[in-house]
């Protein structure tokens, strides 16, 4: 022992010799008298590197393979009428808030948004069983890890969205990546959020409500005539009812056509503007129709010359002949927004399918084992100088 702190001695001494330090009136250490520190301590620094250089080494070694899968799309472009980024955007900018967007120009952050939403990640958790796989109890835990094994990143410029996926075994991370491609598009084609989805949807529901009524206006009609014994009204009432009833009809439809537009428009909307009007025009004319002193007035025929139960008679075929033309003006409709629909329907390019990975993404061990070398270097370094510094102030 006492001859290694002599042979310490003698060393240290000697390169005080060949280095010797120059005067520094500041007290800052200089260059010389820090490569001398240096070189004095460079067994103290030789162990901490291969100390360090060890840890990293095994840490390298015993972290878990992972394996990356990656695939790529282009959504559809914001002026497809009917995919889901253009119903989006046209939503919002007939609501004037398309400046307020940002970034979501760039349809490529919406199916980014999509693909990060808790409704596919809670799909994936549960189709792969992935609570068992990452050991955790909770649902939320599972989206957040899987959350935290998936990137996606959209090109600005090109709009290309990427998608990696890593996992454990490069057969769980392709079946990811798949399972995310597959999601995606059921996504896509479930909120049908183009414009031609929604009017579809909406007059659907509409023909659907009035069809039933035309039946019952039927059923009503055949009960009058089997009571009442009438078959057909007289020529003019005849004549009068089809009026009335296509004037009702029309209006009806405008009014369907009006509260379509509503959903997608404000109140200042030209075309929504026409709808009101026409409306209105309509209205007053059915007023005429039925409140008129004219040969073509219901109201002006004299009781005495339209029996009781003829009058009731007219009534119920009005109400069948106005169902008829309301059933025959949203027919037309529902299928013209259903062929806008087929037409338009979302669709999404593959770019690069998802990758089978044949070699391991992490861990990088070249990269861990020289950042524990540099790191040993530096901390054997650091402490050499703390040391020296605490003996000259102390």
């Amino acid at each position: 022992m006492a001859e290694n702190g002599r042979d310490h001695l003698e060393t240290a001494t000697e390169v005080a010799d060949a280095f010797p330090a120059g005067p520094n009136d500041q007290g800052a250490i200089t260059p010389i008298e820090l490569f001398r520190l240096l070189m004095f301590g460079k067994r103290t620094i030789l162990k901490a590197t291969l100390v360090v250089f060890a840890v990293a080494t095994a840490v390298a070694f015993l972290l878990p393979v992972r394996y990356t899968s990656t695939a790529s799309f282009i959504p559809p472009a914001l002026g497809s009428g009917g995919s889901m980024a253009a119903g989006i955007a046209g939503g919002l900018s007939a609501l004037g808030t398309g400046d307020l967007l940002g970034s979501a120009r760039n349809p490529g952050d919406l199916y980014a948004g999509i693909l990060k939403s808790q409704s596919i990640a809670s799909e994936l958790v549960k189709r792969f069983n992935l609570m068992e796989l990452y050991r955790v109890k909770k649902l939320s835990q599972a989206e957040k890890m899987l959350a935290s094994d998936t990137v996606v990143n959209t090109d600005i410029r090109s709009t290309i969205v990427t998608v990696e996926v890593t996992a454990k075994n490069p057969n769980l991370a392709h079946d990811l990546a798949n399972a995310y491609m597959d999601a995606l598009r059921e996504t896509n084609g479930r909120l049908a959020l183009s414009q031609s989805s929604q009017r579809r949807l909406f007059f659907g529901q509409q023909l659907a409500k009035e069809k039933d009524d035309l039946e019952e206006a039927e059923v009503d009609l055949k009960r009058t005539e089997e009571q009442t014994g009438l078959i057909a009204p007289t020529g003019q009432t005849e004549a009068e009812i089809r009026t009335i009833a296509e004037t009702q009809a029309q209006v009806a439809e405008r009014e369907v056509q009006l509260a379509a537009l509503r959903d997608s428009a404000t109140e200042q909307n030209p075309e929504l503007v026409r709808l009101r009007s026409e409306i209105e025009d309509l209205h007053a004319q059915l007023d005429r129709l039925q409140k008129g002193s004219g040969k073509m007035s219901l109201e002006s025929i004299p009781t005495s010359r339209v029996p009781e139960l003829q009058l009731e008679y007219v009534r119920k075929e009005r109400e069948v002949k106005y169902h008829e033309a309301l059933f025959d003006m949203l027919s037309r409709q529902y299928e013209a927004a259903r062929l806008d629909e087929s037409r338009d329907a979302p669709v999404l390019q593959l770019l690069d399918p998802p990758s089978y990975p044949d070699s391991k993404s992490s861990p990088k061990r070249a990269l861990i084992m020289v950042g524990g070398l540099v790191l040993g270097i530096l901390g054997g370094s650091v402490w050499i100088l703390m040391r020296d510094h605490i003996r000259t102030t102390s």
